[in-house]
């Protein structure tokens, strides 16, 4: 049962070896997300867990993500938000989260879902409700 109203509705695909992922409010906003390669980091990033392209989400709201997988079972995780939802072929899950602080918060597969399973990982990128509007206005254009 939802006893809230979701802000923003995220849509998360599990695939060997990469999320892809559905602004479902905004149209044509959707992504794939993969794990920048050792070779390609920056001083700046994290090894094994930054990714090319990050979730953005604004902070101070709530927001629904509904989790589904293209192949084998995969298992969304954001060990900071507590958020672990399962990514099933043919079901859709959902849950939601809430973000009070602006921040990168990481996370990765945590389903044993074959051999390259922990190098999916997930960073959402929680900024200010402006800068997520600006955000959204230039991905759109």
């Amino acid at each position: 049962d939802e006893i809230n109203e979701p802000l923003i509705t995220l849509k998360t695909i599990g695939h060997q070896w990469y999320w892809s992922y559905e602004y479902s409010d905004f149209m044509n906003i959707e992504f794939d997300s993969y794990m920048i390669p050792t070779n390609d980091l920056n001083l700046n990033n994290f090894r094994l867990l930054d990714v090319d392209n990050r979730i953005i989400l604004p902070m101070n709201s709530q927001i629904r993500i509904l989790v589904t997988a293209a192949d084998v079972i995969h298992s969304w995780t954001i060990p900071a938000l507590g958020v672990k939802i399962d990514g099933t072929p043919g079901r859709l899950n959902q849950t939601n989260f809430f973000m009070n602080r602006p921040g990168l918060f990481y996370g990765q597969c945590s389903e044993i879902c074959g051999a390259n399973h922990s190098f999916m990982p997930i960073v959402i990128e929680s900024i200010p409700t402006n800068f997520f509007i600006k955000w959204i206005m230039n991905y759109s254009n």
